[in-house]
């Protein structure tokens, strides 16, 4: 078993040194050169001088107040939904307009068949009364004109 984990901790150590050279190399890659300059600079300066940065602390030392960033400013967009609002069609309320029904709709409904076949019934019986008045009209006026 000791072998085992000297093998496996050289393993590790190897893969860990492995994984440190690539990132040294990936870093040689993306810096140019300038910048490492500038990074050197910045960073024995920051050895020398460190200093810190307080966003949205305002640290009561004066000292340290010094340290105080400026709020960021946000650039101003315009929205472009909000620039161009959609023509608005006046849409009333569909329940501002409902009529309430009457209170008997629903016997209405019921007694309707009723209600048809008696006004049928109706018609016919004032064309009966009509027909039988023009009929009495007709017989007074023959009574009449053969009066004279």
């Amino acid at each position: 078993m000791g072998e085992e984990e000297e093998s496996i901790e050289q393993v590790a150590a190897a893969r860990r040194e492995r994984l440190r050279a690539l990132k040294a190399a990936q870093e040689l890659l993306n810096a140019p050169e300038d910048q490492d300059k500038l990074e050197d600079a910045d960073s024995t300066m920051e050895e020398d001088n460190p200093s810190m940065k307080f966003r949205n602390y305002l640290p009561h030392d004066k000292e340290l107040q010094e340290g105080k960033l400026a709020p960021p400013v946000l650039p101003k967009f315009e929205d472009p939904v909000a620039v161009a609002p959609p023509p608005s069609e006046e849409k009333e309320d569909p329940f501002v307009n409902i009529a309430p029904k009457k209170p008997n709709w629903d016997l209405r409904r019921d007694v309707q068949k009723k209600l048809d076949k008696l006004e049928r019934r109706t018609q016919k019986a004032i064309f009966k009364l009509m027909e039988e008045q023009e009929k009495a009209n007709l017989l007074a006026e023959d009574e009449h004109v053969s009066e004279d």
